[in-house]
């Protein structure tokens, strides 16, 4: 029998939240800049997998199996950025599913390693950081056509009302007996949105004056799990009505505040429940009787390699070339130089003149997917071959463009070693250029 009391039970499965066995909420001491409000964070990777996203996937399956969708050794699809892939692969591996996952390669490697480690069958595809409904060739689309076929089913986590149900029967009314009713405040990034629609409407059901806030990171980010509000247009359980207010918080903040939650509360938390505590701190009032709740969705653990790349100095240190110092450091001085690099409406303006050439750096295959109009195809590792394709006139206005705006700073370098004078990379991307609603045609 499971007993939570002595924490005895029959399965792994027995850990799952509920009211009567909750992740724990804890206060925050340390890195709260109030003097009156108090703010918790509810500690999500005390699920039995390791994230909020255990609670969704527990009630996708049982949702299906409910509905006889399921069938005996049931192949499962779903894309995912990661933490429902898990949740989804450890309850699958208990009840005998297999588990397909296909995902953006821009998702931290720890989470790629570990849902293969965990038995899913891991399709990495060229995408946004969270798989975006409606892309070509992203994520949904790659699991939606598996879906297509007899032996698979695909539980959309992104419009399957089973996602926020779970959180209507768990989430909620744990946090509402935790804080004994006293609760004013539910705070929480903004991914699928199932999290906040469900655990906003069983709080609003039993206090209409719950205020709930949603956290959403800046358009290009690079915070895992959680949706810009451009994305969040295409994701069906997005109920902004029913929120309160939205903010927004960018990455510098974000990472910033993950590493002080780590060394001030002592508290391992990931960079996306820094976003939510970010959010939190810039709209809570600063009052008594303020009792604020921020999901804190996953530990610090899955993100290693994004903290380093935000926070270098956490990185081991390496032994490096004087060349590739020399490299470096030409490639950050283009990326921080505003004669060689452009935003999205500057790489607009430079396209709409009737003299212009867009040099697209990334592989054929991903540019043959989806790039900018009249874009032409020079990947990276053969443009020194392929200059003979270049405009003649070296003052024709140059776009250099790859994935995310990373690749395109070599590539502009190399342009303006040729003699170019009006190179520019574009900042973001196509991914990036796709995400603020600009037009891209594919080869396909």
């Amino acid at each position: 029998m499971n007993n939570h009391q002595t924490r005895v039970y029959d399965s792994i499965l027995g850990l799952l939240s509920t009211e009567d066995n909750p992740t724990p909420i804890v206060q925050l001491n340390r890195v709260t800049p109030f003097k009156h409000a108090k703010v918790f964070g509810k500690l999500e990777w005390y699920n039995p997998f390791g994230s909020v996203k255990d609670r969704v996937a527990a009630n996708l399956i049982i949702d299906a199996e409910e509905k006889g969708l399921l069938e005996e050794k049931q192949k499962l699809v779903e894309p995912t950025s990661g933490n429902t892939g898990m949740g989804l692969a450890m309850i699958a591996n208990a009840k005998g599913y297999s588990l397909t996952t296909p995902l953006s390669n821009a998702i931290p490697q720890e989470k790629r390693t570990v849902l293969r480690f965990f038995g899913s069958n891991v399709i990495e595809l060229e995408d946004n950081l969270c798989p975006a409904p409606g892309a070509p060739e992203g994520a949904i689309a790659k699991a939606m056509s598996l879906a297509d076929r007899p032996d698979y089913h695909m539980l959309n986590q992104y419009k399957n009302p089973a996602n926020p149900e779970a959180h209507f029967k768990t989430t909620g009314p744990e946090i509402w007996r935790q804080t004994d009713g006293t609760v004013t405040h539910f705070i929480c990034g903004l991914g699928t949105c199932g999290t906040i629609t469900g655990t906003g409407r069983f709080l609003k059901q039993q206090n209409p004056e719950v205020q709930i806030i949603g956290v959403h990171p800046v358009i290009g980010h690079d915070i895992p799990g959680v949706r810009s509000l451009k994305q969040l247009e295409q994701t069906e359980l997005y109920s902004p009505a029913e929120y309160d207010q939205l903010v927004e918080v960018d990455n510098e903040t974000a990472f910033a505040l993950c590493s002080r939650i780590n060394l001030e509360e002592s508290i391992m938390a990931g960079p996306s429940s820094a976003m939510a505590l970010a959010g939190a701190f810039k709209l809570i009032p600063d009052e008594p009787g303020v009792v604020a709740v921020v999901i804190f969705c996953d530990n610090a653990f899955k993100y290693a390699s994004s903290i380093v790349k935000h926070i270098p100095e956490m990185g081991s240190p390496k032994v490096t070339s004087t060349q590739e110092i020399l490299a470096g450091k030409m490639i950050e001085n283009v990326r921080g130089n505003d004669n060689l690099t452009t935003d999205i409406d500057g790489a607009a303006e430079m396209m709409n003149q009737d003299e212009h050439f867009v040099v697209d750096v990334r592989d054929y295959e991903t540019y043959a997917k989806s790039h900018l109009p009249g874009a032409v195809s020079m990947p990276l590792k053969d443009l020194p071959s392929l200059t003979g394709v270049l405009p003649d006139n070296k003052d024709t206005p140059i776009l250099c463009v790859c994935q995310k705006g990373n690749a395109s700073l070599s590539g502009t370098l190399f342009l303006v070693s040729l003699g170019y004078r009006n190179v520019k990379s574009l900042n973001g991307g196509t991914l990036g250029w796709v995400d603020a609603g600009k037009e891209a045609v594919s080869e396909e």
